[in-house]
């Protein structure tokens, strides 16, 4: 005997899940960074910083998929903040590459351990290869649109 296919009609569309999560888990993710004197953005950028360092501020923002202008304030309040410094690319003097100081890495450290905290929970009723799963196919829709790899 055939299971009979989903009705569509009801169940909630993917993309509605996926924006609905993503707007629980910034607003978690908000709320964990706010003691440690970081907004959500500047925690995704020190995360981006540490995997890529010597981003350009447009490359950031590329990266961290938020607007040039975004990330131009951003990366001034948390050089303001000593979090990550800038200096000339030797290769061309206009641009500045960016890295995290011993600061920015002691932040993104306790912003990761708050965030690995809120990944157990939300993932809490899956199997690990659940979860590997679910990884593995965000990263492939999210290729679908951008053709980039974020590993």
């Amino acid at each position: 005997m055939l299971t009979p296919a989903p009705d569509t009609r009801t169940a909630p569309r993917a993309t509605y899940l996926v924006k609905r999560l993503e707007l629980a888990v910034r607003g978690e993710i908000e709320s964990l960074m706010r003691p440690l004197g970081l907004t959500t953005h500047q925690y995704t950028a020190l995360s981006v910083l540490a995997r890529h360092p010597g981003l350009s501020s447009a490359q950031l923002a590329r990266r961290a998929f938020i607007s040039p202008q975004a990330a131009n304030e951003i990366v001034s309040m948390m050089e303001r903040k000593g979090l990550v410094v800038r200096d000339a690319d030797p290769r061309n003097r206009r641009i500045l590459r960016m890295s995290l100081t011993d600061a920015g890495e002691v932040a993104l450290r306790e912003g990761d351990k708050l965030v690995d905290e809120l990944e157990d929970r939300m993932f809490a009723r899956l199997r690990h290869a659940e979860v590997e799963m679910f990884r593995s196919t965000l990263e492939m829709c999210l290729n679908a649109f951008t053709g980039a790899d974020y590993h």
